[in-house]
């Protein structure tokens, strides 16, 4: 379980391919803390660690998370935003993260609106997974909300700090990034689904 607040920003030392799975290095400051089997959300996924190194972790992606990811599209020398397993006497300073990306979608659109961003997003339509203004959705595992809603669009507006502190400040239009909608509006339309039915 996660918060969606962004602890570090990672960098990927290695991508290593054995037959459908990545072998991902990444090197980080509270790498030195970490222990095999920890889980560590990297851009909005929950991974978990197989090996340590100088400055640095292993993990690895199996053929699912590539498939419904960004992972795949991954390069060595990119930033990815980080967090470990949140605490169970911390403060929820963001939202409830699982770690378990919906979709991936498209930064469509990049505007600087009175000292803040606002990023514009687009996302294959579906009946299953909806955001509304005011609600919660992780991006690349940030906790952020949303602040104009469509059926299959959406926008956030990320304030200096964020932008600095996390990896918005190496998106562009057309970058593509991972989804996870709010779990509880998550169950909410499954209920819905299961109601049309009966």
């Amino acid at each position: 379980m996660f918060t969606g607040i962004v602890e570090n920003i990672g960098n990927i030392k290695r991508i290593e391919k054995e037959q459908e799975n990545l072998h991902i290095t990444v090197s980080c400051d509270f790498a030195h803390e970490l222990q095999v089997d920890q889980s560590v959300l990297h851009n909005g996924i929950c991974l978990t660690v197989v090996s340590l190194e100088e400055g640095g972790y292993t993990v690895t992606a199996i053929k699912e998370t590539i498939d419904v990811t960004s992972i795949g599209e991954w390069k060595v020398g990119q930033s990815v935003n980080l967090e470990r397993a949140m605490l169970m006497n911390g403060r929820l300073d963001g939202h409830i993260v699982q770690g378990h990306v919906d979709h991936i979608a498209t930064c469509v659109s990049i505007d600087e609106v009175g000292g803040s961003t606002y990023f514009g997003f687009e996302y294959k339509k579906t009946s299953q997974h909806v955001t509304i203004e005011k609600g919660s959705i992780t991006i690349d595992g940030t906790s952020l909300t949303v602040v104009d809603s469509g059926i299959n669009t959406f926008k956030v507006a990320i304030i200096p700090y964020t932008l600095e502190y996390t990896i918005f400040k190496d998106y562009h239009v057309g970058t593509i990034v991972n989804l996870e909608f709010d779990v509880v509006g998550k169950y909410v339309s499954k209920l819905m689904q299961v109601r049309e039915l009966n």
